[in-house]
């Protein structure tokens, strides 16, 4: 795919740091927004999770979103998207 997925999250979030270390394992480019420090990519995720600010929140480019996906989810999702093969 030639879009890039959004990831937004926090440093402090593991949920943050474990979906981040599969993209970058699987060298897949993202771009990555901190609502702790983007105030509209906060907007962002609270308007998507209901007020919540649930991270990560992922968006990949054709707009389907997944929020706090487990490494199977994620991964799931990576393959169907065609950003892995297995």
């Amino acid at each position: 795919m030639n879009e890039k997925m959004i990831v937004y999250g926090t440093a402090w979030c593991g949920d943050t740091r474990r979906a981040l270390k599969i993209l970058d394992e699987y060298q897949i480019e993202y771009e990555y927004v901190n609502i702790d420090r983007n105030p509209e990519g906060e907007v962002i995720v609270k308007q998507i999770n209901h007020g919540f600010r649930s991270v990560p929140t992922i968006i990949f480019p054709d707009g389907t979103i997944i929020v706090e996906p487990s490494n199977d989810k994620l991964k799931s999702k990576l393959l169907e998207y065609k950003y892995i093969t297995q």
